[in-house]
C-alpha cells in the first residue's frame, strides 16, 4: 500500500488523483489531520487515516501495513523539522520500503531560509536508515498564477527577484514525479532536482500575463526590504513576508533555476509551459 501524507493539500490532491489513474483505490491510503476533508477520496475507495504531524501518537496506526510513503512537507514553517522527524520515526517503526520527501531545489547548497528545515529533514531521513527518495521541488507556477487579480487591477507584479531565472513547473508536474517514484523501481536513495524545462524571469511572467489578458501588466522590482513591507501591507505576517523576500534574493543568485531536465525525464514528458499556466489561471 502507498500512503500519502498531507493529501488534502493542493499538491497532495494532485498526487492522489494521479495515483488513482494508475492503481486500484485499495492500494492507496491517505494520512490527514481532518478525515472529513478527505471524504472525496473515501468515496472512491481510498483508505483515509487520521494522522497529525504535531501528534506523533497518531502516526503508528496510520502507517500500519504501508510499504511506500510520500511525506509532503508541512506548511507550518518553523515547526517542520520536528514534525517531519516524527513521520520519519513512524515510517522506520513501520519498516516502510521507501519514503519519498518533497524537499526544495538544491536544498544542500541553497541559502534560502525556506531550505533550512528541508535540509534538516533530509539529514534526519538519511540518518534514519529508511530507504528514501528526495524530490527537490522547484517553484510552482501557481505561486504566481493563483491570484492574478491584483496584478490585473494595478497593472503590476511586484517582487525583488531582479532578472533572476525561475525554473518553475506546475503542481501537477511535481505530483507526476512523486507518482513515478512511488509506482516504479530503482529510486531508493536517489536525489532528484526537479524544475521546469523553460525558466523565466519576473519580467517575462508579467509580459505573458499582459499578452494573454490584454491589459498592461509590468514587473516592479523592489529592494527586498521594501518588497517585504509591501507584503505585510497586504496582510501577510512579517515573518512570512521576510521569507518570501529572502526567496526572491535567492532567485537573483540562480538558486531556483535548474537546467538538468530531471523532472522532464522522470515524468516522461515536457513540463507545463508558463503560457499554459497563465492561460489556465486567466480562463479557469
Amino acid at each position: 500500500m502507498i500512503l500519502i501524507t498531507g493529501a488534502t493539500g493542493k499538491l497532495g490532491h494532485h498526487v492522489v488523483t494521479q495515483l488513482l489513474a494508475k492503481l486500484p483505490a485499495s492500494q492507496i491510503a491517505v494520512a490527514v489531520r481532518s478525515p472529513d476533508k478527505a471524504a472525496v477520496f473515501a468515496k472512491l475507495g481510498v483508505a483515509v487515516r487520521q494522522a497529525d504531524y504535531r501528534a506523533p501518537e497518531t502516526l503508528d496506526a496510520a502507517f500500519a501495513g504501508v510499504e511506500r510513503v510520500l511525506l509532503i512537507s508541512s506548511n507550518e514553517v518553523g515547526q517542520r523539522a520536528a514534525q517531519h522527524g516524527a513521520v520519519i520515526a513512524a515510517a522506520k517503526r513501520a519498516k516502510v520500503e521507501l519514503l519519498a520527501y518533497t524537499s526544495i531545489l538544491h536544498a544542500d547548497t541553497s541559502t534560502l531560509e525556506l531550505a533550512r528545515e528541508h535540509l534538516a529533514t533530509e539529514v534526519a531521513l538519511r540518518a534514519s536508515g529508511v530507504p528514501f527518495v528526495l524530490l527537490r521541488n522547484g517553484w510552482y507556477h501557481e505561486n504566481y498564477t493563483e491570484n492574478l487579480a491584483p496584478a490585473l487591477a494595478h497593472g503590476s507584479i511586484a517582487g525583488a527577484a531582479q532578472d533572476g531565472r525561475i525554473a518553475a513547473a506546475a503542481r501537477a508536474d511535481y505530483a507526476a514525479a512523486a507518482v513515478a517514484v512511488l509506482t516504479s523501481e530503482g529510486h531508493a536513495n536517489q536525489v532528484y532536482e526537479l524544475a521546469g524545462d523553460r525558466p523565466f524571469t519576473m519580467t517575462e511572467l508579467a509580459a505573458e500575463v499582459a499578452k494573454q489578458s490584454g491589459k498592461p501588466v509590468a514587473y516592479a522590482n523592489l529592494p527586498p526590504a521594501a518588497y517585504a513591507d509591501l507584503l505585510v501591507s497586504f496582510g501577510l505576517p512579517a515573518a512570512m513576508a521576510a521569507i518570501l523576500a529572502n526567496a526572491d534574493e535567492g532567485i537573483t543568485r540562480g538558486e531556483l533555476d535548474d537546467a538538468t531536465g530531471t523532472l522532464h525525464r522522470l515524468i516522461g514528458r515536457p513540463t507545463t509551459p508558463l503560457a499554459d499556466a497563465v492561460s489556465r489561471a486567466l480562463r479557469p
